[in-house]
């Protein structure tokens, strides 16, 4: 536009008594103004790009029963907030609590059990704890199940039959390591039944995954005759379920959620859990068996902690 402007005021002054000297005086002018108009509209076009490539980065560390169901709800909030990107880490609870406390930045924590949210609740003796207050919250129900590969090879009819043939050598059972949630429900299920789970790990009739998707992965392929995992990533790997741990001996299998001291987009974080919370973001977790703990909140004494 300011271009337009002075190549008109130019063409008049050329035509007018002014001459060639007014002319020649007009074209340095028109120069100068130009360089000038370029470098304003370049600098307001780099500032647009800053600003458009300017996104708030929320780091929320998971478990990884939570993958398939985060991701597809962080999609949609993201499509809704085009200022915020998620990035998520899914491991094991374990490992991501023992990430958080060595000093790995994250905003947002989700664990697949009570246990690894208290310690960081505590702050694991070291200090007053990793968790910003108030905003912690149990937002999911689990459970946990027996699955087995396509065909169920060896006719494993359940935990009870299962309990009575891994002492014959003949069961390979894929579960969770000591550190893991999944591996510990197991740990009190086999103690329910009576059995040591450390004479267990070490019989040989155990092959051990180092978070749910491992376990998962074992099965689905064969290479485990069955496995201990959760409801839900059995029914997103299509994995036939042939019985499901009684809540008196694994307890509530309960997930919370915390956005950490340490974040640098709190207000952010918490608008991303409360976004966990409403209606669609329910819809995406009942889809795949999880339930939702926002009108019935867990009663306590029959949550796995210890």
């Amino acid at each position: 536009m300011r271009q337009c402007v002075i190549l008109g005021i130019m063409s008049v002054i050329n035509k007018g008594k002014f001459g060639k000297i007014a002319g020649f005086v007009a074209s340095l002018g028109l120069v100068a103004l130009m360089s000038a108009g370029c470098e304003s509209d370049d600098a307001d076009g780099e500032k647009g790009d800053s600003q458009t490539a300017e996104r708030t980065r929320i780091t929320f560390f998971a478990a990884a029963s939570m993958t398939e169901t985060l991701t597809a709800i962080a999609q949609r909030y993201e499509a809704e907030h085009p200022d915020t990107e998620i990035v998520f880490s899914f491991d094991s609870s374990g490992t991501l609590k023992t990430l958080i406390i060595e000093g790995a930045y994250c905003d947002i924590f989700m664990s697949a059990s009570p246990r690894q949210m208290n310690q960081l609740d505590s702050g694991n003796g070291e200090n007053e704890g990793y968790l910003m207050s108030g905003t912690r919250t149990d937002l999911l129900e689990n459970q946990v199940v027996l699955v087995v590969p396509d065909g169920n090879p060896k006719g494993i009819k359940g935990f009870d039959d299962l309990i009575k043939r891994l002492g014959d050598g003949g069961i390979l059972l894929a579960v969770g390591n000591s550190d893991v949630p999944v591996g510990q429900y197991s740990a009190k299920l086999f103690s329910a039944y009576g059995l040591n789970p450390d004479e267990l790990y070490g019989s040989g009739t155990l092959t051990i995954g180092n978070n749910v998707k491992e376990i998962t992965s074992q099965v689905k392929e064969s290479v485990a005759d069955a496995g201990i995992i959760y409801a839900t990533d059995a029914k997103s790997a299509g994995l036939t379920v042939v019985d499901t741990a009684p809540e008196k001996a694994v307890g509530r299998v309960i997930y919370p959620v915390a956005v950490l001291k340490g974040s640098k987009h709190a207000g952010k974080a918490e608008d991303i859990i409360e976004y966990l919370k409403n209606d669609e973001s329910r819809k995406i977790f009942e889809s795949v068996g999880f339930k939702s703990l926002i009108l019935q909140p867990a009663d306590e004494s029959k949550i796995f902690t210890d």
